[in-house]
């Protein structure tokens, strides 16, 4: 905490041990910049409002009369707010995801794809369609996305139907010297297409990737350049329309299914066939999702910006309106019930990336023992990314040989950089991590780490601020765990792997 880096940087700290005594506090009662630490707030109200169990059902209905296998009308896909539809859906029925996500892929390295197929739920729709015996649309199809309306806080904006969080993946592979790099892209979807223009340079090269795009988003450009031998990396391009893309995405697959639409796949979705009145609706497919606990794993192991922010939406929704901002309203109200000081958050949006949100070190050890005193407790301890082992803290303290609190530490980091170009280096507006440690004996102390103002010379220089976050973790989890062995533990720690940055 004395380092150079933060010679004109503030520290907030405190711990809190099984039965609510505090025994550690600096700054707690101040407001400190919380980057997706704040995650920890919004998927909590989320999780209590709308309920762990809760699973979202996508349906498609068809609004007209049918004749015999022909539907004289249309198909309506009616959002519903889930954030996969089936695209991260492992066989076991859990939601999967990797350490660093695809939807980071433009700014952290290393972001990698699950297997699974992002157009699972929408080729299950249709396979559905298909089997209730329309073999034929005469009208088109259109998604209802009148859910909610979101707002322009929330940065990345939710919409009620989300295919492939919103991106088009595209995966390059090196192949020989001097010839063209190999693309992989999904999902494939017209009229999205991608123009790959990166070499594959010698082995030691640089691998350096940029991606650009036509202003509606369909047409992707790829440069740059891709060493021999390296490992293949994954760059994202955002859907500009998601109900658009969706639209076609499904004709695409009713087609795949033996179902003919007599409407262009491609164009801007018909939402205005959705004000006229139509006799005959008949729900033919839906798409049943995980309960939300999964959603929540996800969120928190990831920190999935987009999903944060849905949970926003969701609450308002749940309560019955269609204007995203009324989330807060829920949100609040779990805060009272929790025993947090509502006045002890500033909050504009659920992913903590909003120049507002301010959280002081206090609130955190409050919503966290919350959850102690519910049955759903350790559920919601193992979706937080555990040091050592998964999620945005995989990437530090890897061996328990070397660093005992492997394992043991349960909690969520946040961070807000940007470059400051007065000095040529990153001005860290906030690097925070909050969470539980085993202290042993099944004894948990909660906790907060949080720093404002640091500064760094390079993204590795970063990298050692979130690292000397997770070190101070790991030797108050020691320290908690073995007083006797503090300072023996603490030499063993110092070889600890570099934390990765995740947001």
């Amino acid at each position: 905490m004395r380092k150079p880096a933060y010679a004109h940087a503030r520290w907030g700290l405190l711990e809190v041990d099984e039965k609510g005594r505090t025994v550690r506090s600096k700054n707690a009662g101040e407001f400190f910049i919380p980057g997706s630490a704040a995650k920890l707030f919004s998927v909590s109200a989320t999780w209590r409002t709308i309920g762990g169990g809760h699973r979202f059902t996508t349906p498609v209905l068809a609004v007209g009369h049918r004749h015999r296998s022909a539907l004289d009308g249309h198909l309506v896909l009616v959002g519903q707010g889930d954030l996969s539809l089936g695209g991260r859906t492992g066989p076991g029925g859990t939601m999967e995801y990797t350490d660093v996500d695809h939807t980071y892929a433009n700014d952290v390295p290393g972001a990698t794809l699950t297997p699974q197929n992002p157009l699972a739920g929408i080729d299950e729709l249709a396979r559905q369609v298909r089997r209730s015996g329309i073999t034929e649309v005469d009208g088109d199809v259109v998604v209802d996305s009148r859910l909610f309306t979101s707002s322009p806080n929330l940065d990345p904006a939710p919409t009620p139907l989300i295919v492939n969080d919103n991106v088009v993946d595209l995966l390059t592979t090196p192949t020989s010297a001097g010839r063209p790099a190999r693309l992989d892209w999904r999902p494939h979807v017209a009229p999205y297409r991608v123009d790959s223009q990166v070499r594959t340079v010698p082995a030691g090269g640089t691998t350096d990737l940029s991606v650009t795009a036509s202003p509606d988003g369909t047409r992707i450009t790829l440069t740059g350049t891709i060493a021999e031998g390296a490992k293949p990396v994954l760059r994202v391009s955002p859907v500009h329309d998601p109900d658009a893309f969706g639209r076609t995405a499904l004709i695409e697959a009713l087609g795949r299914a033996g179902v003919t639409v007599h409407a262009p796949a491609t164009g801007p979705n018909p939402s205005g066939l959705l004000r006229r009145a139509r006799t005959g609706t008949e729900r033919v497919a839906a798409y049943v999702s995980p309960p939300y606990t999964e959603y929540a794993k996800v969120i928190l192991k990831v920190s999935h910006n987009l999903g944060a922010n849905l949970g926003i939406c969701l609450m308002a929704v749940h309560t019955g309106s269609h204007r995203c901002d009324d989330g807060f309203r829920p949100l609040t109200a779990f805060l009272r019930k929790a025993g947090v000081d509502p006045r002890q958050l500033q909050l504009l949006d659920g992913r903590g990336g909003n120049p507002v949100d301010r959280v002081t070190p206090a609130a955190f050890p409050r919503l966290l023992r919350f959850w102690e005193r519910t049955p759903e407790a350790a559920l919601f301890r193992r979706a937080l990314p555990i040091l050592g082992v998964d999620g945005s803290l995989a990437g530090s303290c890897t061996r328990a040989a070397t660093c005992p609190a492997h394992g043991k530490v349960f909690a969520k980091p946040g961070t807000v950089a940007g470059f400051d170009a007065v000095n040529n280096r990153l001005a860290v507006g906030g690097d925070t991590l909050a969470g539980y440690f085993d202290t042993g004996h099944g004894r948990r102390h909660t906790f907060f780490i949080g720093v404002n103002g640091a500064s760094a010379p390079d993204i590795e220089g970063l990298l050692g601020i979130l690292d000397d976050l997770n070190h101070i973790a790991a030797l108050l989890q020691q320290q908690a765990a073995m007083p006797g062995h503090w300072h023996g533990h603490r030499a063993r720690h110092g070889g600890a792997s570099r934390a990765r940055l995740q947001d």
